[in-house]
């Protein structure tokens, strides 16, 4: 993660079911649905202010340990979150093995 993202924080909006993060007063987020200790990441968006510039890796990395410091397992359903893990296979360990692409990662 870059360094100026370090210091940042996700937070997990329940009203609107996203964890967000703000970053020069533009919110980057990843929309989820909980399901018990399960958490389904469905879609990560960042606005094109912040494009280039490694926003969505570090939300999605912040959201990742979040979920693991809650003891909750995640389903990868975004393509960008699923390709992270992927490239990041340390953050398998946190995947829900009923996720139906479990073993792609």
């Amino acid at each position: 993660m870059k360094e100026e993202f370090i210091s940042l924080a996700v937070t997990k909006n329940t009203t609107n079911h996203r964890y967000e993060f703000v970053v020069d007063g533009y919110t980057a987020f990843i929309d989820y649905k909980e399901e018990g200790t399960r958490i389904h990441l469905i879609h990560t968006e960042s606005p094109a202010a912040l494009a280039g510039r490694g926003v969505a890796t570090a939300l999605i990395e912040k959201t990742l340990m979040d979920i693991e410091e809650h003891h909750q397992t995640v389903l990868p359903y975004c393509p960008l979150v699923f390709a992270y893990i992927k490239k990041n296979p340390a953050w398998k360990r946190i995947v829900d093995l009923s996720f139906p692409a479990y073993d792609k990662l």
